[in-house]
């Protein structure tokens, strides 16, 4: 952070309102860790631990709702440390906040380890990056122009 308070690329900002909910007092906003990253990180706003044994999955909610600008989505992401660690990753991921959506977040948790994974209020569960939305303007054709790559769908560049 430079010592006005911008950090680098502050250009890039988009301003987002946010609204800490009961369920989230106590708790911090999202907060990104450092200069370059490119998502915040979330914590579980669970009243009592919450233990997901193995192949288990559970919403959990963040305690906050926010109002993204039309034309910017947010999406929720695994925690790398936490994949490695215990096999704990978000599913439906990355899962879409659209730009109208205004109810509280939440993340879609699920554990792919072997062991029970336990966690706790405050813990940092997920990231969010918020991005820009290009809407797709369908032009029906009927026959698509030829590309190098054609029909190729999976594994067709391993042959």
């Amino acid at each position: 952070m430079a010592q006005d308070g911008s950090w680098p690329g502050a250009a890039n900002e988009v301003g987002v309102a946010i609204c800490r909910l009961p369920s989230g007092e106590g708790l911090d906003y999202p907060v990104y860790m450092s200069v370059g990253a490119a998502g915040c990180d979330l914590a579980a706003a669970v009243d009592a631990p919450v233990e997901l044994a193995s192949g288990q999955r559970a919403l959990l909610p963040t305690g906050f709702a926010i109002a993204l600008p039309p034309g910017f989505e947010a999406q929720i992401r695994p925690r790398s440390g936490l994949a490695l660690r215990h096999g704990l990753t978000t599913l439906n991921s990355p899962g879409t906040i659209d730009s109208d959506y205004r109810g509280e977040v939440h993340v879609l948790l699920i554990n792919l380890g072997q062991e029970p994974v336990r966690i706790a209020r405050g813990e940092r569960i997920a990231q969010m990056v918020v991005a820009p939305v290009a809407r797709a303007a369908w032009r029906p054709v009927g026959v698509l122009p030829d590309s190098v790559r054609g029909a190729g769908g999976f594994g067709h560049t391993g042959r």
